[in-house]
């Protein structure tokens, strides 16, 4: 049990910033999320193959991945008010530039909107996430991040009802790749304009800043190199790889995977599923922060890790309508993952703490690399058998739970007591 019951979530005066950030989490799920029904809008209305749909997500995920060092570089100079503006500055450039990839009827103008889009919110992750974690109590930081991603979950809960609504509308058989693809300007517009909105909110108010972190005498900045050297770190940024790779992995082909289970079945109809998975997400992510008022993280994180485990073992393996169903299970297992894997990792960094962000952001990669590979694996065997990918990911997620998330100061200072 974790002794962590009468630590206060956060301080009086760290309260409105704390907010704020929060709505960050929540606005930034669209984004990602709406991915999960851009494949198979896309799939269909280009004619793509599993693994060219895939690359939605590879577009994605490789913007966050570019992007991240270079944002914990710029937060470093300019500090994390100025950041999350330019971040949601690129953000809203990126949506926007869903009108001319439509009036192009390029699929691979949308790939780059998406990926300008990805760029700002690697922005907003580098500065959001770790800000989150000292805005309070150490000993309750990882409760903090888990409910200020609970909003990002009430986002992911929104999409697609907003994509079944505005995107997934079943248009007519037949219909020409130009009409497809308009569907798409809309909801995208609105993000644009709601990330302006936003960023208007942040420049008229007041956020603290922590001051700039040096280590030495010298005063030089953290490296890199060094920052690795914390194992923890090290082993939290892969087992954040393979978290974000299952994911993703799993969200993009909920929906093709009860089409393949249920033929004949329509995209729209096959959302419900998609819509269920993200529900279950969200309350595990509430759920999530308050057990871990009396759940040590690390503990929880591994009975998330074993269930998740036996969810992709029903999806690849049982019959009937159970392994679709327990792809919306793993909705739930998922939901406290990023946040306690996140906390986890950079817990106790102190200078290395910003590059460290960096780092766990830019394993976001994952959500770039398996949904590619579950996608080549469906199309040389079958979708059923490409759920091994995200399967092998809890394993290593459990390992790092168990045993790789013990910092080695007090995995040495275990061991001498």
């Amino acid at each position: 049990m974790s002794t962590t019951t009468n630590v206060p979530l956060t301080e009086r005066r760290y309260l409105a910033p704390f907010i704020l950030i929060t709505s960050l989490f929540f606005l930034w799920a669209f984004g990602v999320n709406l991915n999960d029904v851009l494949i198979p809008h896309f799939k269909k209305a280009f004619q793509l193959t599993d693994l060219q749909s895939s690359l939605i997500q590879a577009a994605f995920f490789g913007g966050y991945f570019l992007a991240a060092l270079p944002a914990g570089w710029l937060m470093e100079r300019i500090g994390y008010k100025k950041g999350i503006l330019a971040g949601l500055a690129i953000c809203a450039t990126g949506a926007l530039l869903f009108i001319p990839s439509a009036n192009a009827l390029s699929y691979y103008f949308f790939l780059f909107a998406l990926f300008v889009m990805a760029c700002g919110q690697s922005f907003l992750e580098v500065a959001a996430n770790p800000y989150v974690t000292i805005l309070g109590p150490s000993d309750s930081s990882e409760r903090r991040l888990n409910l200020a991603q609970s909003f990002n979950s009430v986002g992911a809960v929104a999409t697609p009802y907003i994509g079944a609504a505005f995107i997934l509308t079943n248009t007519r058989p037949g219909a020409a790749a130009a009409e497809e693809v308009q569907n798409v300007i809309g909801p995208y517009v609105v993000i644009a304009a709601v990330f302006v909105l936003v960023a208007v909110m942040i420049a008229l108010t007041h956020l603290p800043e922590t001051k700039r972190e040096v280590v030495g005498e010298s005063g030089a900045h953290p490296k890199l190199r060094d920052a690795l050297r914390h194992k923890h770190l090290a082993s939290g940024v892969i087992a954040q790889f393979a978290y974000v790779g299952a994911q993703v992995g799993v969200g993009s082909f909920i929906i093709r995977f009860a089409e393949y289970l249920s033929p004949g079945m329509q995209d729209k109809d096959a959302s419900v599923y998609l819509k269920y998975h993200w529900i279950g997400f969200m309350i595990g992510r509430f759920a999530g922060s308050f057990l871990m008022k009396y759940v040590a993280p690390s503990r929880l994180l591994t009975l998330f890790a074993g269930c998740a485990f036996l969810c992709a073992c029903a999806a690849m393996f049982a019959s009937g309508t159970l392994p679709v169903w327990g792809l919306v299970m793993i909705g739930f297992f998922h939901s406290i993952m990023f946040p306690t894997i996140f906390a986890l990792g950079i817990k106790g960094l102190g200078p290395y703490t910003k590059l460290g962000s960096s780092l766990l952001v830019m394993a976001i990669i994952g959500g770039a690399a398996f949904p590619a590979l579950m996608g080549y694996v469906s199309d040389l065997t079958s979708i059923r058998s490409a759920f091994c990918i995200p399967l092998l990911c809890y394993l290593y997620i459990w390992y790092f739970a168990a045993k790789g998330s013990v910092p080695a100061v007090v995995e040495a200072e275990t061991q001498a007591a």
